[in-house]
């Protein structure tokens, strides 16, 4: 989107968010390991190889619709009688001279028909005779051999994601197995000695670990294989402990909490210990403590970490427009590019200070034209808001929002991966 800013960097020390999404696309690096899978397994899987088509498709000409099939200058005031009926399934049979055919959709067509007449433009006889209103076009309604596809022209490129209809497009052509990129194993760890878990009694001053349970959920969306390895104290050793079994088991380390400056945020000096830190802090509200880091010697050779805030809307933001971009690469595929398009403001605000703001809203359409409302509050532990939302009002940096002003506003359902 034009004079979106995305250059500007907000605050010093702190990246710019797309200036950060770019160094997040430009970082990650696909996985190795390649397995086949039966195509009934296959659903959101990666393919690790083009695909070409096997067949022709449609493997013969066919008629469109239910109708009838004949030689246009068989026609006449007489009409045609009906001397052939052809079921999808059979073979492709010759037309009689003189006559039509009765045919389905997807039944092959006659050899010697040069088109195919709705049932509803047809009218029978009381000798059974076809006759038909209005001129028949050469061709009308045949699905000519090929016309889809040809065999040996691609079908499906290396990096593609398998959804229902490519599933569909594959069986099509006889494919009962896929090779795919093997699923992204993900660590995932939450720090903080005040979080327990859902279910479990809670005592003043606990907090039930809500950032787990919403990762779980966004991992699984995205296909990765999850391995939880709970809330760990947040003290050194136990942190050191964590995040070398991390390092060893997994492709990607996400973790949430611990991560600021503060005298009990143990997280970052255990990273810069196992590894290092590729960028921490970006210009953006909520998700300022957003960091890339990896556990080993170097970014690409060791595990990549991705260290989200603890506050969980702020964790969520992170995911979405840094996290999400870093896994589609590792799984072979491209980033999605971020959706942005302008929708007014149905309110105005102060504006954010030294950093992009990221506004939970729902759209109202009820004028015509979508207009954006807040969801609600605006905290950064605030789920409530977040839940409802329908995207979000990106907001530069010491820019107040006008009422009735056009703003950047970025979709939800784009993340919904």
């Amino acid at each position: 989107m034009s004079g979106c800013g995305c250059a500007e960097v907000v605050t010093p020390g702190l990246l710019d968010l797309f200036d950060a999404r770019g160094r997040m696309v430009a970082a990650a690096r696909p996985v190795d390991g390649i397995e086949t899978v039966a195509l009934g397994e296959a659903y959101r899987r990666v393919l690790a190889e083009d695909l070409l088509a096997t067949l022709d498709m449609p493997g013969v000409d066919n008629s469109a619709m239910d109708g009838y099939a004949l030689r246009r200058a068989e026609l006449g005031p007489k009409g045609l009688p009906v001397t052939l009926r052809v079921p999808a399934g059979v073979g492709v049979l010759p037309l009689p001279e003189g006559g039509c055919a009765r045919i389905f959709t997807g039944a092959p067509l006659p050899l010697g028909a040069d088109a195919v007449v709705p049932q509803e433009r047809v009218t029978l006889d009381a000798e059974g005779r076809m006759h038909v209103e209005g001129d028949v076009a050469e061709g009308a309604n045949i699905r000519r051999c090929g016309e889809e596809t040809r065999a040996g022209a691609l079908l499906l490129p290396a990096g593609a994601r398998l959804d229902a209809a490519a599933i569909a497009l594959l069986a099509s052509h006889g494919v009962g197995e896929v090779a795919v990129i093997r699923r992204l194993k993900v660590a995932l760890i939450s720090t903080g000695d005040e979080l327990i878990e859902p279910g479990t009694l809670r005592v003043p001053g606990q907090v039930y670990d809500s950032n787990r349970a919403m990762l779980r959920a966004l991992m699984a969306q995205s296909g990765c294989e999850v391995l939880d390895l709970g809330v760990i104290a947040d003290t050194p050793l136990d942190l050191h402990q964590a995040f070398a079994r991390a390092r060893d088991e997994a492709d990607l380390v996400v973790c949430t909490g611990g991560v600021s400056v503060g005298e009990e945020d143990h997280v970052r000096p255990v990273i810069e210990r196992l590894g290092g830190i590729a960028f921490h802090g970006v210009g953006i509200k909520p998700g300022k403590p957003f960091a890339l880091g990896y556990l080993g010697e170097s970014l690409h050779t060791g595990a990549p970490l991705i260290a989200l805030p603890g506050n969980p809307v702020a964790s969520l933001v992170g995911w979405q427009f840094l996290g999400l971009p870093f896994v589609q690469v590792r799984q072979g595929r491209q980033a999605a590019p971020l959706q942005q398009f302008p929708v007014a403001a149905g309110f105005s605000r102060r504006g954010p200070r030294g950093r992009r703001e990221l506004l939970r809203v729902v759209l109202d359409w009820s004028a015509g034209a979508p207009v954006a409302h807040l969801a609600g509050g605006q905290g950064s532990h605030m789920l409530s808001a977040a839940s409802q939302a329908h995207g979000y009002l990106v907001i530069d940096a010491n820019k107040n929002v006008e009422k009735g002003h056009a703003y950047g506003y970025c979709p939800t359902a784009q993340f919904l991966d």
